[in-house]
């Protein structure tokens, strides 16, 4: 009798331990909670600087704006140079401080992840002890158990207390399954972090670049024009002619080509084109400068009817699409600009600018995803023509003859 009358307080001592599960659960959390509210403290104190440098970007892409409206001279291109190289500075202390932001982002929710699964882990301890607990005594005959009892009163009230453990089980159930949907929408939270940090990462990458080709354009103009405000207007000239040259001899090149491909009926079976589609000609999908970008370092020069995608030198290029090589421009020296024009079906054409490598010939066919050049850009290196700070791809996409923003077309899969 003593040994059935034990076995029970047992069974009841574990019912108190289902009572108490959720200060179980708060004090296995409690060593985390104190290091998570100092990384949430740090994440906000991020935030804050966040917002400040943003501010003061704003400022300066306010004087650039404003410095753009006044006439064209030596003295103001430098004076843009000088603020969009602070303002590329203020960037890469913005993307840092995302940076670390994330970062911290996703120390929290490592610890929070630790915590959660430490609280699971007890909580299925008690549940399987319950569970034990229930199963032994459901074993025994209700005569056995009542036999443990000098009255039928003690007997009637275990009856109820194990009632109530069968009833707080399933809300131990029910708490153990919410606690461990809770970790799995941790755990995708700190995924979707982690490809935010490396996405960050990446722009903080690109951004250090950018201001090596801003200190480069400033310190290239001035020996260029030798601080002189006559040679300056000189060189300006000589570059929009250069400029115009080229514009000319693409728009006179797919006028010609386009017309005698229709009459040939040559492109129409070649026609991907003409889900209005085009694929990215790059792996990389970094733009260093958008179409018609008010940003442009030589929008005094030309409005930038293109994008420029982040390329390293010598990357791999591929025809965005299907159709026919009209013009592959191949070069010997850094002033030419080397280029391949694709004409594709529905009135759409593709161009490929500051290639170092041109691997297709013209008057031939391509298919989409073809490798038709690699990428050039930087200066000094032949093919990169007069209008580069750095290593890209100037990617074109025309309608009609007339440009169009790239990226209404370039496939949204990234």
């Amino acid at each position: 009798m003593m040994r059935e009358q034990k076995s029970i307080r047992h069974f009841l001592l574990l019912v108190a331990l289902a009572l108490f599960v959720p200060v179980l659960v708060y004090a296995v959390g409690a060593g985390y909670s104190e290091e998570i509210q100092q990384l949430q403290t740090k994440i906000e104190q991020k935030k804050g600087t966040v917002a400040a440098l943003e501010k003061s970007i704003e400022a300066y892409k306010k004087r650039i704006s404003q410095t753009q409206l006044e006439a064209v001279s030596l003295q103001n291109q430098v004076s843009i140079l000088d603020n969009r190289k602070a303002q590329v500075e203020l960037d890469i202390k913005l993307t840092q401080n995302r940076l670390d932001t994330i970062d911290l982002e996703i120390q929290s929710l490592d610890l929070e992840i630790d915590s959660k699964k430490n609280s699971i882990e007890r909580q299925q301890e008690i549940v399987a002890e319950m569970l034990r607990g229930i199963h032994y005594n459901d074993r025994k005959k209700y005569i056995e158990v009542a036999a443990a009892y000098d009255d039928f009163s003690g007997f009637y009230n275990q009856v109820q207390q194990l009632q109530t453990v069968e009833q707080d089980l399933g809300k131990s159930a029910r708490g153990l399954q919410i606690a461990k949907d809770e970790l799995g929408q941790k755990r995708d939270q700190s995924s979707d972090r982690r490809e935010a940090y490396a996405r960050v990462k990446e722009e903080l990458d690109a951004k250090q670049e950018e201001l090596g080709e801003q200190q480069f354009l400033k310190e290239n103009l001035l020996t260029e024009t030798r601080s002189s405000e006559r040679t300056y207007q000189t060189l300006l000239g000589s570059l929009r002619g250069q400029y115009q040259q080229i514009e000319n001899e693409i728009s006179g090149i797919e006028q010609d080509i386009r017309k005698r491909l229709e009459q040939q009926n040559q492109l129409q079976d070649r026609g991907d084109s003409n889900s209005g589609e085009l694929s990215w000609p790059t792996s990389g999908r970094y733009i260093t400068a958008r179409f018609r970008d008010p940003d442009y370092p030589y929008r005094n020069i030309f409005e930038h009817n293109a994008i420029d995608i982040r390329a390293e030198h010598g990357t791999p290029v591929r025809a965005a699409a299907s159709g026919y090589v009209a013009r592959a421009k191949r070069c010997t020296s850094a002033s030419c600009y080397s280029y391949v024009m694709i004409i594709h079906s529905a009135g759409i054409s593709t161009l490929y600018g500051h290639t170092s490598k041109i691997v297709v010939d013209q008057d031939q066919f391509v298919s989409r995803g073809d490798i038709i050049a690699y990428s050039g850009g930087t200066p000094g290196t032949v093919g990169a023509g007069p209008f580069v700070t750095g290593p890209h791809l100037h990617f074109e996409v025309r309608k009609g003859g007339i440009p169009v923003n790239p990226l209404n077309y370039l496939v949204k899969d990234y």
